[in-house]
């Protein structure tokens, strides 16, 4: 194994994916560095979304290979797989009951009980108070929610963690939080994290990688800087707030 492929989570190898006759990802190409933040940016319908279904096996390309961690991803089992890579997502949608018994949910889909200690070790993690284990999730703020969704996401110690628009509904504070949060989280265990946004000052900001995403091609990719400089003309229009 090459020091390239060893530091790599995800690779991406003339992907083609289409739903209903429509071509929604088109020869996606490329990798992902593992242990650091790679950010996706681009217009709505770029295809962004459905390239992290693809990354845990929600859905499957029409052509082409993914691996992770260099193992072609048909080859996983899929509980394996999403245990390994894991996707919060923008509405944290929670189920009735407490903040334990979300935090749970998890390991008892897996027949499993979460011990208490760490239970509250995972609310430590993403700073939220060890006395709102029994509070009812729907009683929680927009950010505790998002917070308790990472948490969740993290019982199974991903290697790949996915975040789709996480911060778009939360307030500044509340945002800023969750951008602290996940850089932590990446420094603390070295998880790759894969993150969505519309925000390019968060994409500049958090990540130490960019792809910028189109029509469903990759037009540009490399250190996140390249947003302030784009060598691509479509990427300048878009950085600039220009309809392609």
């Amino acid at each position: 194994m090459t020091t390239e492929e060893k530091q790599t989570a995800v690779r991406f190898e003339q992907v083609n994916f289409s739903v209903g006759g429509t071509h929604i990802l088109k020869n996606i190409s490329g990798s992902i560095r593992k242990g650091k933040i790679t950010t996706l940016v681009g217009p709505s319908g770029a295809g962004k979304t459905s390239l992290f279904r693809l990354c845990n096996g929600m859905q499957s390309p029409d052509t082409g290979e993914i691996l992770i961690e260099e193992k072609n991803i048909s080859d996983y089992d899929p509980v394996v797989l999403r245990r390994m890579v894991g996707i919060a997502l923008q509405s944290a949608t929670m189920i009735r009951g407490t903040v334990a018994e979300n935090l749970a949910l998890p390991l008892e889909l897996q027949g499993k009980e979460l011990p208490k200690d760490d239970a509250a070790e995972l609310l430590n993690i993403v700073g939220l108070e060890e006395n709102l284990m029994n509070r009812k999730a729907k009683d929680l703020s927009g950010g505790q929610r998002q917070k308790l969704s990472i948490a969740r996401t993290l019982v199974n110690r991903p290697q790949i963690l996915l975040l789709d628009e996480i911060t778009s509904s939360l307030d500044r504070v509340s945002q800023q939080d969750i951008e602290e949060l996940i850089i932590r989280i990446n420094k603390k265990y070295g998880t790759t994290i894969i993150w969505i946004t519309h925000s390019l000052q968060q994409a500049l900001h958090i990540g130490d990688f960019t792809w910028v995403m189109m029509a469903g091609e990759v037009v540009e990719t490399g250190e996140s800087s390249l947003l302030e400089n784009p060598q691509n003309d479509r990427v300048r229009r878009f950085v600039k707030g220009e309809v392609e």
